[in-house]
């Protein structure tokens, strides 16, 4: 994506099943649980670059001891100092006391046998310390704490925040975290009374009944009732003071969410390919959590994956598979291949087959899977054009002719490498676009000036001012080929998202901008108003009869002129260069990531209520002048 945008964070959630004194016997440390921690962070680090967080239990601690430990940073170095803080603690150890297990967990913080690490990509709000996961909630009795993680973005914090103060709390803030933290520790609050009670009225003594409270938990029970209304994408995992944990997904399993299990470990990721490197496992081992359901680990060691909530259809963000998560994933690897091979035919009609006057290549690093896909579908174009020619040459052709012509191949480059040590601070416009075209390096003199045509694939265009101010610019000046042809490996990107990525303003979509032109120009200003007016009306309707009024605009205009309006847009207005824009197809992108379906930034089929609700709301921003989320 050559637009930076802001999404979804990354959840570790650990239980170690033996005592630390087997990890070291093991492994050679009793520290295997924090190491191991630190990789699974270490390999999810492109899912957040705003903070990060590590939270620690130890179970079975005597009272008037620490068992909850926590350390946060939102430095630049989020994970190394993290980290250092953690491991500063075990600096005055001798070898021996390092090598004991026991001694460990009784005189050190971050010993404990339950871990939780976050990574976060704020999506809105600042950028301090206190909006770094993992939260904690904390109570004098053991089995009242909280500690609570998420990927997740709700629709309807306010309603939930509402809730809350019905149920008599009093939030200090109304942040969606700290609601979600809340709700979830109303209803530990009350499975803890109720447990109590239930256990009095037998006459057990007080200090009996704690551990009769560890045992019998129902966590099950806990999240259906938290979780009745939430609406919004979301993976949160949490860790109860006494030692239960969970992590749960929702019902349309908008968000990723994976486990593994052994006698050792019990380890859930928001990627499967960082649970596969650390833990050095096969992905066949890796279970997928189900939308909807919650693995739960008991304080014993045991586990399940039960319901929370209704299932509903599954809408996995597609986005995930285009774009955010890494793709070291074997099925995300072969997907993103796919999307790539199935813009091979409307690129080569846009080119004529003209295969020695096309140049191909890619831009930015992360579509580097698809265009391996593009690059063998050319070849099997060129292969197929090659023994079309020597059929239609009826014999004629010598042998020497054909070895010439089976030695062609289309022309794949690399021509652009981003430098990531350039950085751009200056306010001024004119100079800072200057400088923004320095950010990528190019390949000189493989161009043929004004004769070649320069095919650029990029894996999504949300707002098209990177490729305008710095891509375009910089391939037009300094390659001079004829003809640019971008190419997006997603779909026109047209709504707005609400379970997790910072694409909340309907403005900000060059799709949406290059729309609205269209209308304007041929006299139709009306449907905008007449969308503002039924966008207002739908506020005033029960959430579940809302419906996206935004829609019905994209019917007056069709996909191919939006694309030709795209690439006026993304032109630079001070040079004359032939741009063209060739989007992915919402079929191929269903046909290349078949299981992942939820393709609302380009449908506009949200898969709750919340999302219909909030794409009315972008859209009455939008024609209100107002420039804030739509949530």
């Amino acid at each position: 994506m050559s637009d930076q945008i802001k999404h979804e964070c990354g959840i570790a959630l650990i239980r170690l099943l033996q005592p630390l004194q087997h990890y070291q016997e093991k492994y050679g440390t009793a520290l295997h649980g924090l190491y191991t921690m630190q990789l699974l962070l270490q390999k999810m680090r492109n899912r957040g670059q705003d903070g990060a967080g590590v939270a620690t239990i130890k179970l079975d601690p005597s009272p008037g001891t620490r068992y909850i430990s926590r350390k946060r940073s939102n430095s630049p170095q989020y994970l190394k100092e993290v980290f250092q803080g953690i491991f500063q603690h075990f600096e005055d150890c001798t070898p021996e006391q390092l090598r004991d297990g026991e001694w460990l967990k009784e005189n050190k913080p971050y010993t404990g046998e339950v871990l939780m690490g976050h990574l976060r990509y704020g999506t809105h709000g600042d950028n301090s310390i206190e909006t770094c996961h993992p939260f904690v909630r904390l109570n004098n009795w053991i089995t009242r704490n909280l500690v609570l993680a998420g990927n997740f973005n709700l629709t309807n914090v306010d309603e939930l925040f509402n809730e809350l103060v019905r149920l008599g709390q009093y939030p200090k803030e109304r942040s969606d975290t700290v609601t979600v933290l809340e709700k979830i520790g109303h209803f530990v609050d009350s499975e803890v009374e109720r447990l109590f009670k239930w256990y009095k009225q037998d006459g057990i003594e007080n200090e009996m009944i704690t551990p009769l409270i560890m045992e019998n938990m129902d966590v099950q029970r806990i999240l259906k009732n938290s979780c009745r209304k939430f609406d919004g994408g979301y993976v949160m995992a949490g860790m109860i003071g006494h030692g239960d944990a969970f992590i749960f997904r929702d019902p349309n399993g908008i968000r990723p969410c994976f486990y593994y299990a052994d006698d050792e470990i019990i380890a859930a990721a928001s990627e499967r390919p960082a649970l596969q490197t650390t833990l050095n496992i096969s992905a066949r081992f890796v279970e997928e959590l189900e939308p909807g359901h919650a693995l739960i680990i008991k304080k014993a060691g045991g586990h399940e994956v039960v319901p929370f909530i209704e299932k509903r259809e599954k809408k996995s963000c597609s986005f995930e598979r285009i774009y955010f998560s890494r793709g070291s994933d074997k099925d995300i690897y072969v997907e993103r291949k796919n999307l790539g091979k199935n813009l091979v035919e409307r690129i080569l009609q846009a080119v004529d087959y003209k295969f020695d006057d096309t140049v191909f290549t890619y831009v930015p690093n992360t579509a580097e899977a698809a265009f391996y896909g593009l690059m063998e579908g050319l070849h099997d174009a060129y292969s197929k054009v090659k023994a079309e020619q020597i059929i239609a040459a009826g014999g004629k052709m010598t042998a020497e002719e054909i070895s010439t012509l089976l030695a062609k191949q289309p022309r794949i480059e690399k021509l652009a490498n981003k430098d990531e040590k350039l950085r751009t601070f200056i306010a001024n416009i004119d100079t800072r676009h200057e400088m923004v075209s320095h950010v990528y390096d190019v390949t000189y003199g493989i161009i043929r000036n004004d004769l070649d045509t320069l095919v650029l694939l990029d894996d999504s265009i949300v707002r098209g001012t990177t490729l305008r101010d710095s891509i375009i610019r910089m391939v037009a000046l300094r390659l001079k080929p004829k003809r640019i042809i971008v190419v997006s490996s997603a779909p026109q990107i047209r709504y707005p998202d609400c379970y997790g990525i910072d694409m909340s303003k309907m403005g900000d979509f060059v799709a949406f901008k290059a729309l609205v032109e269209i209308l304007r120009e041929e006299g139709k200003e009306s449907l905008l108003q007449d969308c503002y007016e039924r966008c207002k009306a739908q506020l005033l309707l029960p959430k579940d009869q809302i419906t996206n009024q935004v829609q019905s605009l994209y019917d007056h205009v069709s996909e191919e002129r939006i694309s030709k309006r795209i690439a006026q847009i993304v032109s630079p207005t001070d040079m004359d260069v032939n741009v063209d824009v060739i989007y992915q197809t919402i079929d191929g992108l269903h046909e290349a990531c078949p299981d992942h379906t939820g393709d609302w930034y380009f449908s506009g089929n949200y898969p709750t209520p919340g999302g219909n609700k909030v794409v009315n709301k972008a859209f009455i921003n939008y024609m209100e002048g107002r420039d804030e989320r739509s949530y």
